[in-house]
């Protein structure tokens, strides 16, 4: 079995709710990978895993006074996930790591534009800052502050981490939200595979972001949506600087370029010779002499300015509609569109109105 269909056949398991280790037993053996082994990625038992972070507390944070003690009891009766019973007790040990914490849990606070050297720093043991950087991720990753959390994974490793599976599913879902298709292709598939012990909800929805990459297609509608989206984030997260405004730009441009294409099939729409030059219409029918020849095809009403006398669309007040578009009255933007498409052939129609849509669905979240 080849390693794409291993991992299709992973995506549909985790779809219909069959384990991986179901798979395993056709007989079928996954094909060894560069980056691990299958079924590698295993978290440790909460038993195993608490056992860990009180070496760590009493031996290497120094912290054994019975204050101390009775806080680390309290935090592993909790039912919060694994990673942040870790986590929380790091932060038991060391004030650093409750800052970051308490810091990067806060929705209110600044989105940091850096990854703190804490989560850098080789010379601290790997327990800490791996699990520290994985705590630290995900609540980026719910904040949607997905650049910082993808520097952070990339200065951790997931062998290091007591949850493989939030660290694979948590990356995979940056990955899939910054359009990184590839990568987040890879990190599903290590989550998949790898990871037997991953909660059927991640694999749940980490499916479900494979086969909608799979419907991916560079430069349509699609991708004008999924870059909108990325600027409203970015926008929501005051980082309206420079990275945003080219983003911008490939949307402008992309647009731009589609309404050239409407154009140019306007122009002709595939009956005229000559690239859109329409001779007189009638079979055989001439011209008078001195006059201008007549298109086969009407010219469209250009009231409103929404066409020019060559029935081009017009950029500029495609531009202005879609600046003020989420506030406009249903009615108003039902009206305008109206105008604006007046006249297209309907696939050409299509893809305005599709846009617009796009437009209001930002506006409404």
């Amino acid at each position: 079995m080849s390693r794409n269909c291993w991992f299709l056949a992973a995506a549909l398991a985790a779809l219909l709710g069959v384990s991986t280790s179901a798979l395993a037993d056709t007989g079928k053996k996954a094909p060894k990978k560069e980056e691990s082994s299958f079924g590698l990625l295993k978290s440790p038992s909460a038993e195993e895993a608490r056992a860990q972070a009180e070496k760590w507390l009493k031996e290497t944070a120094k912290k054994s006074d019975a204050a101390t003690q009775e806080k680390f009891k309290a935090i592993w009766a909790s039912d919060r996930a694994l990673v942040d019973k870790v986590a929380d007790t790091l932060a038991l040990g060391n004030a650093d790591a409750a800052k970051l914490l308490v810091e990067v849990r806060n929705p209110e606070s600044a989105a940091p534009l850096a990854v703190p050297s804490l989560l850098k720093d080789t010379k601290v043991p790997a327990f800490f800052r791996a699990n520290l950087g994985l705590a630290y991720a995900k609540a980026l990753t719910l904040r949607r502050v997905y650049e910082e959390a993808l520097e952070t994974f990339a200065a951790v490793k997931v062998e290091d981490v007591v949850d493989p599976s939030s660290f694979l599913f948590h990356k995979a879902v940056c990955e899939h939200a910054l359009m990184l298709k590839e990568n987040a292709d890879g990190s599903i598939d290590r989550l998949l595979v790898d990871a037997t012990d991953a909660p059927e909800r991640y694999r749940m929805v980490a499916a479900l972001m494979h086969f909608d990459m799979v419907t991916w297609q560079e430069k349509d509608l699609g991708w004008i949506a999924r870059k909108m989206d990325n600027i409203q984030r970015r926008l929501d997260l005051k980082r309206g600087g420079k990275q945003t405004q080219t983003i911008q730009k490939e949307v402008l441009v992309r647009l731009d370029e589609m309404i050239k294409e409407i154009e140019n099939k306007k122009k002709c729409d595939g009956s005229c010779p000559n690239d859109g030059s329409c001779p007189s219409g009638g079979e055989g029918k001439q011209d008078a002499p001195g006059t201008q020849p007549q298109s086969s095809s009407p010219q469209n009403d250009t009231k409103g300015g929404t066409t020019k006398g060559s029935g081009d669309v017009d950029k500029k007040k495609v531009e202005e509609l879609a600046a003020v578009w989420g506030v406009l009255p249903e009615k108003e933007r039902t009206r305008m569109l109206a105008e604006l498409t007046r006249g297209m052939p309907s696939k050409d129609r299509a893809t305005i109105e599709a846009y617009f849509k796009e437009l209001q669905k930002k506006a409404i979240k």
